[in-house]
């Protein structure tokens, strides 16, 4: 049975950000110094990279080996998708953020019409690199691309970022809020590790529990997110802290309390941990990744 090895969080971070940058840099190199210089930017400014480690936790949870080449293009591929999200969401037309993983935002950096060309640019080169993904047959490909892609659109991503915008001075219910950051956050986290099974050849069962542990971790991250906002400082964050309170933003804090929204992120752990049950010491990788996403102060 595989498992992770003690330093699995770290490998797999360092090499993403050397696969993110090599894809980056040899696609925009043909066409402008400027491009690329933009979307390295983005691509190679730090973040924790949680999406495709999940992807690759995923793969060893089923039985895969922590150093599979085969992963290194569908992470790459969930990353870019996240990166695109994450210029996008920053422009002054969504929620206008200045700060992104304590730097200027891409659009503050250069200017809005090359952070759109750029979020559009990694947008596709995401689907390019699935498409491609060697050492994948044909099934999985198509797969893969079916999950990325309802997860980064309105019925995930986009969904979910269109009903926060209209949320926006309004009050909600907390299920309303379930469902809108099950799509702006937890989509995106679901299909990542769906993507990671389908790599390893999962079966539907096995496949399902991945699916109902990104369903509880996805809306785990937003509500940590949700408490960071409030607790947390700027510096930590490497994002401006407060802010949604200050844009009047629905938030777990805001319908829960700090304590409520403690307790539900708790909960949510919990439930992702029973729907690894089957899977025994080979998701241990999954486990630890969890319970540093509700623990985390960044």
């Amino acid at each position: 049975m595989s498992h992770a090895p003690p330093d699995f969080f770290n490998q797999s971070q360092q090499r993403i950000t050397d696969a993110l940058k090599g894809v980056v840099a040899t696609e925009d190199a043909t066409v402008s110094a400027a491009l690329t210089d933009a979307s390295l930017y983005s691509a190679d400014n730090g973040g924790k990279r949680i999406r495709p480690i999940l992807l690759q936790a995923a793969a060893l949870a089923i039985g895969g080996e922590s150093d599979d080449m085969r992963l290194d293009a569908p992470a790459c591929a969930v990353e870019l998708i996240h990166s695109y999200s994450l210029i996008h969401d920053d422009l002054p037309a969504m929620d206008d953020d200045d700060l992104r993983r304590g730097k200027p935002s891409l659009h503050r950096a250069f200017d809005e019409a090359t952070a759109i060309l750029v979020g559009d640019g990694l947008q596709a080169k995401a689907f390019e690199l699935l498409a491609c993904a060697p050492g994948l047959s044909a099934q999985q490909r198509v797969s893969m691309i079916e999950a990325l892609s309802v997860a980064a659109g309105c019925a995930g991503m986009v969904g979910g970022q269109f009903i926060d915008i209209q949320s926006t001075d309004c009050t909600i219910s907390i299920t309303q809020l379930q469902n809108m950051h099950s799509l702006k956050t937890g989509a995106l986290i679901k299909a990542s590790l769906r993507i990671g099974g389908i790599a390893a050849a999962a079966n539907d069962a096995q496949l399902q529990a991945l699916d109902t542990f990104g369903d509880c971790i996805g809306l785990a991250f937003q509500v940590v997110d949700d408490i960071l906002d409030v607790e947390g400082d700027t510096a930590t964050l490497g994002k401006t802290s407060g802010k949604d309170t200050e844009a009047n933003k629905p938030t777990y804090v805001k319908l829960l309390g700090l304590a409520g929204a403690k307790a539900e992120a708790q909960r949510l752990l919990e439930s992702a941990l029973d729907a690894l049950e089957s899977f025994g010491d080979s998701a241990d990788a999954l486990r630890d990744i969890a319970r540093y996403i509700v623990q985390r102060d960044h």
